[in-house]
């Protein structure tokens, strides 16, 4: 018979902080699970991953590499094919409307045009940073306005 008096949770759910270093009776006594000597028996133990033993570490080994320009402006790119895809005649592209159709994922990072894919539709551009050469071709010869 079940009664909140001999109720128990089930075998093997319920564990004990293991404490280590109390001695030989509890199995985990003098060494506490560390073994003997070596850098991962002392306290401050095992070093980080990277660490090789204090010879000079494989970053300050190999050369840098490459240059990044601080000032080079960064542009979400969307062509015209997604454009083409997600718009229908008559719509207005605009930055945030980009955004809502997710085509872009910021409002702050200006926008660029590339001119992959064909446009059919006649659509008006507002408030976008650049086009490519191609693309503005292509956005003139559907008919498209672009407004600043």
């Amino acid at each position: 018979m079940i009664g909140l008096h001999n109720l128990r949770p089930k075998k093997g759910t319920k564990f004990y902080k293991r404490r280590v270093g109390r001695g030989p009776g509890s199995g985990w006594g003098k060494t506490a699970g560390r073994g003997h000597k070596g850098q991962k028996s002392r306290a401050g133990g095992p070093k980080e991953v990277w660490f090789e033993g204090g010879q000079t570490p494989i970053y300050r080994r190999l050369p840098k590499r490459g240059f990044k320009n601080p000032f080079a402006k960064e542009y979400q790119i969307v062509n015209l094919d997604k454009i083409e895809e997600k718009f229908s005649d008559g719509e207005v592209v605009s930055i945030q409307t980009l955004l809502e159709r997710r085509l872009i994922h910021y409002t702050d990072v200006p926008v660029k045009i590339l001119g992959r894919g064909t446009l059919t539709k006649k659509l008006t551009f507002r408030g976008i940073a650049k086009f490519s050469r191609k693309a503005l071709e292509i956005i003139q010869q559907s008919g498209s306005t672009i407004e600043e």
